[in-house]
């Protein structure tokens, strides 16, 4: 299993490093995912979470980067640190930095939460 969340880890790396968010979504959550950020309610199901995605994708006007790294798996659990910069239609740059715990099972994310200042 840790083999197969492995790959899929490296996949997402390189999806998300090119900004490619919906079809990472597409690819990896499971329908009935549950996605927590920080403290706010989880959204639950991937129809709902790809388009709050969408939503949010529709303010980028840049793309400025994605990096995992420090990737860690244990059973069906994966963790790692990401840094994800972009620029939005309001003039804002935004920064987050944060922890991704993630639950996997047959290859698709069924659970996700990101830990963040």
């Amino acid at each position: 299993m840790n083999n197969t969340i492995e790959q899929a880890l490296s996949d997402l790396q390189d999806l998300l490093g090119k900004g490619q968010f919906l079809e990472a979504m597409d690819k990896y959550l499971d329908d009935n995912v549950v996605l927590q950020e920080a403290n706010n309610e989880p959204k639950i199901g991937k129809e709902t979470a790809v388009i709050a995605e969408k939503e949010l994708l529709a303010t980028v006007t840049e793309f400025i980067g994605y990096d995992m790294k420090n990737i860690a798996v244990a059973g069906d659990t994966s963790y790692y640190e990401a840094i994800m910069e972009f620029k939005t239609n309001d003039g804002q740059h935004h920064r987050f930095e944060q922890v991704n715990r993630t639950q996997w099972k047959d290859g698709k994310i069924i659970n996700e939460r990101y830990y963040h200042a």
